[in-house]
This record gives structure tokens, sequence and C-alpha cells, in this order.
């Protein structure tokens, strides 16, 4: 097993780099610049040659990759880089990136993880409970409403509930993470209950679409399993049907479900972003779209390595569960 994960990892290394390049080559070959030249025409031609030079966007675009990668030295050049830790300032904000994401880490990791743990608590007993009442009426209304979940998308599903509850009813705050005028004054308890109310929308939004999507994978794995001749042999010997179903079926049923696990893993710090651009939370998807939009180079590339990074540790996270769950599953 440990032999199994070096190697997975140094083969996650050489995928993230690969990942970085094409990332790089990709940004570099989009329109527009990264000084903001092509939105404000007052910017001088010197200046913008100025603030070219400041940035370093005057040398080569492979130089370019190597300053941001760490690896200036090799010229000369004492810039640090990802190498060293660091990841860089903002062109934009002009701040270093590490700051931006810390900031906007706590709000899309509370989000994700909460629509995360919501959509497992109700999806997987849902799927279980319409694969062992298959073909009744809470079969068919949870499929009806499965299939109005996936087929709904999830911008908007978004615009409606904003709609509903926030610009109609007023139960529910339109954006934010906070309330902007008294959360400062409110005690500790009131100031999560805040965060909460904030996050009923978008966690809703999110667990809707996952939920429809999860309850019909766990049903057909439900379907699959409680056909098979180890399971018709449980009932057959009398055993309760509690333990058939629990102990026995869902144990071989959950195998899928892991795998979906480690992608939800990978999507912990960006698979909300367009959910956050329609609702205005203030998350990493929207920083995302800021940065894109000024091709502000070391925002981008730093959001896109945490995405390379994460989506090799889900999968490797995934596996592992998966060997630790099926006995038949060996990586030695």
């Amino acid at each position: 097993m440990t032999a199994y994960i070096i190697r997975r990892l140094i083969f996650g290394a050489v995928l993230i780099f690969l990942s970085s390049v094409v990332s790089f080559t990709i940004l570099k070959m989009s329109p527009g610049t990264s000084v903001m030249a092509d939105f404000d025409p007052r910017m001088s031609k010197e200046y913008r040659q100025q603030q070219e030079r400041l940035l370093g966007l005057d040398r080569h675009p492979v130089r370019q990759y190597l300053d941001w990668l760490g690896i200036s030295g090799l010229f000369g050049d004492d810039r640090k880089g990802l190498l060293q830790g660091n990841l860089g300032v903002s062109f934009q904000y002009r701040q270093p990136v590490s700051t931006l994401i810390k900031s906007r880490l706590p709000a899309t990791l509370a989000l994700n993880i909460t629509a995360i743990i919501v959509t497992w608590l109700v999806a997987i007993p849902l799927g279980i409970y319409a694969a062992v009442h298959q073909h009744k009426w809470a079969d068919k209304l949870l499929s009806l409403i499965s299939f109005a979940g996936m087929s709904l998308p999830g911008f908007f599903l978004a615009l409606v509930l904003l709609w509903l509850f926030a610009s109609r009813w007023h139960v529910l705050p339109p954006g934010g993470l906070r309330d902007p005028m008294g959360h400062e004054s409110l005690s500790t308890w009131g100031r999560l209950l805040d965060y909460a109310h904030h996050l009923i929308l978008p966690v809703t939004v999110l667990a809707l679409g996952a939920l429809a999507e999860l309850q019909r994978i766990t049903r057909g794995n439900m379907l699959e399993t409680l056909r098979m001749q180890y399971v018709v042999t449980a009932r057959a010997k009398g055993l309760d049907e509690r333990k058939v179903i629990y102990k026995h079926a869902l144990r071989n049923a959950i195998n899928p479900l892991i795998t979906i696990l480690g992608f939800e893993f990978a999507a912990l710090f960006g698979g909300a972003a367009l959910m956050e651009i329609v609702i205005n939370y203030p998350g990493m998807g929207v920083l995302l779209l800021e940065a894109l939009r000024s091709k502000d180079q070391p925002v981008v590339m730093s959001l896109f390595l945490i995405a390379s990074v994460m989506l090799v540790l889900g999968n490797l996270l995934s596996e592992l569960l998966l060997a630790m769950v099926d006995p038949r599953v060996s990586y030695a």
C-alpha cells in the first residue's frame, strides 16, 4: 500500500505540473492584457510598459512561467515562486495571492462542506428507501423529483429561489455571507446564526442538484445488489430484513459512491463557482471569475493549481477508502 501511495503521488505531481503548463499556455493565448489597458483607455503607453516591467510581463512567456514556478535562479534572478512557497502578488488587487485565498477560503469551505454533508445525509437514505420500495408510489415520486433536480440547471434554480425567498417573500438574504450592517454588534451565537441564515439559500441550491443525482445512483446500486444471489440466500435463511439491507446489500452498493466522494472532495474549493457568481457569494468562484476577466495571472494559476492538487488527492482518497471498505480490493 505504501509503495502504491508513493507511485500515485509521483504520478499526481507530474499531472499537476502538466496541468499548470496547459493552464498557463491557455491563459497567455487568451485575448486581453494583464494590466487592464484594454479596460482603461486613459492608460498611456509609457505607464503600461512600466507596469509590464514591474509585473514581469515584458519577459518571454516561458520565463514568466519559470518565474511563477520559482526556478528563475537559473537565470540569476532572485524572484521567489511556487517552489519557495510564494504564490505571487495579484495584478489586480496588488495583494499577496495567499492573502486573497485566505480571505475567501473559509466561505467556500463552509458552503461546500455543509452542502456535501446535507446531500449525503438525505440522498443515501432516500435512495435505499426507493430501492426497497421499487415501483411503489414513494419510488415514483422520488424518481420524479430526481429527474426534475437533474434536469434543472443550477444557476436557474438559484435564480428562482433567489427571486422567491429573497426578492418576493424576503425571508432569506439576497447574497453575501453575513449581514453587512449589524453582524459585528451580534453575540458569538448571533454571528453563527447570521452565517447559517446566509448559507441556507446557497446550500439548498447545491444540495438539490447533487441530491437528485446521488439518490438515483444509490437506488440503482441497491437494486443491482438486492438481486444478487448472496442477498437472496440471506433472505432465504430468514435473516432480518434490516440486516440484509444495511449489513449485506448496502456495504457492496456503497462502493461506487466512494468514488463520487473523492470527486466531491476535489470540488471543495471551486465546485460552486457558478452558483457563487449568481448569488453573489464571496467565495473562490467569484475570485476566479474576476481573475480570469482581468487576466490576473498569479491568482488564476494559483486557483488552477489548488484545483489540480485537490483532484489528485480526492482520487487517491477515494481509492484508499475503497480498499478499506471492500476487502476484494487490494493495491498491494
